[in-house]
């Protein structure tokens, strides 16, 4: 299985650079270098939605396993952890909003 999604990845990889290009050359024509902001913009969504994914699945694994062993703590766990989620949130939110102000300079 590991083998098969490795390739699939690859092979994306390479289909995905050649859209790449073929945009880039589009792009010229009314601008210089708005593929590459497009993209930028891109890989910045999705590298802080797959980061603020897992670090809030790890915050609240954390979390429910020190209320599964110690039930009477929950309450003093719960404030803190929805406060760190609220925070990764934050910084998702943020690079949404500079990937938003990217794009407006095309």
């Amino acid at each position: 299985m590991k083998k098969i999604l490795s390739f699939l990845s690859g092979f994306s990889a390479l289909f995905l650079t050649t859209l790449v290009f073929a945009q880039e050359h589009a792009g010229m024509a009314g601008g210089s270098g708005t593929g590459t902001i497009a993209i930028g913009a891109a890989l910045a969504i999705g590298l802080a939605a797959l980061g603020g994914t897992l670090g809030q699945g790890k915050a609240a694994a954390a979390a429910l396993e020190g209320i599964a062993r110690n039930p009477g703590a929950a309450s003093k766990v719960q404030t803190p952890m929805i406060l760190g989620l609220a925070l990764i949130e934050s910084l998702v939110l943020a690079s949404w909003a500079i990937a938003y102000l990217l794009l407006g300079k095309i």
